[in-house]
Order: C-alpha cells, then sequence, then structure tokens
C-alpha cells in the first residue's frame, strides 16, 4: 500500500465550467485538485507537481487526451488515467487501452461515475479502502 498524505487530483479539459464542476465534486473529499485546460497546460504541471490521478478529456486544442497520456508516460510511466470523451467509440476505447488508461468514461460523465471511478484507482492503484 502506498502512503500519499494528500492525494491530488489534476483535471484537464478545455472546458472552464466542467474543470470547476470537477473541482467541486473532489475537494470535499479530500482531494488537492489542480486543473488545466489543455494537454500542454497538463504536462507542465505533471512536471511540476505530484499528482496521483489525472482525469482528462480526450477532445482538446493542441493535444487530444489520449497524446497528452502518451507523452506522460515517458516520464511518469505509472500516472493512472481517466479519459473522459463525448465521442466514444470502438478506435478511443482500443488507443486507450494501449495507452494503458485506467478507464474510459463517456460524456455527458455524472459526478456518481465521476466519484466512483475516482475511488476505484485509489483502491487498486494505492490500495485504499473502498468508500461509500
Amino acid at each position: 500500500m502506498m502512503l500519499i498524505e494528500t492525494p491530488s487530483i489534476l483535471i484537464t479539459d478545455d472546458d472552464r465550467a466542467f474543470r470547476e464542476t470537477v473541482c467541486g465534486m473532489l475537494q470535499p473529499r479530500g482531494f488537492k485538485t489542480f486543473t488545466a485546460a489543455d494537454g500542454e497546460e497538463a504536462l507542465r504541471i505533471v512536471s511540476l507537481q505530484p499528482i496521483h490521478l489525472l482525469l482528462l478529456d480526450m477532445h482538446m486544442p493542441r493535444l487530444t487526451g489520449l497524446e497528452t497520456i502518451r507523452r506522460i508516460r515517458q516520464f511518469s510511466a505509472r500516472l493512472p488515467c481517466v479519459l473522459i470523451t463525448a465521442a466514444l467509440d470502438e478506435s478511443i476505447v482500443k488507443q486507450a487501452s494501449v495507452a494503458d488508461v485506467f478507464s474510459v468514461l463517456p460524456k455527458p460523465v455524472s459526478c456518481s461515475d465521476i466519484t466512483n471511478t475516482v475511488n476505484q484507482v485509489f483502491h487498486h492503484i494505492y490500495g485504499w479502502p473502498m468508500k461509500s
């Protein structure tokens, strides 16, 4: 089991309202949240901050979610990532599997979808007990 004092999550999406909504869901649950508007910003944050989970949108300017994950894997190979997409298809699922993405969530995504997936990540990756 890996001990983490304050678990941190990076939310990457070009939709500011979505980023703020997800932060509002996760902060009261004890997570430190960081936000990025695109993949380039996410790469900078991951290189500078201890991040325990990356939630990111598939379709963003400059880099897609999968392109961002591929670049992050070059220096943070084990960082768990959850991809969120409004255009879920078999190609994205296959690419996500190759990139070792923990989960792919279809948009629109509910609060319970996000919190349940975050709970699963911290249970499976970090050995935390499951929360109800």
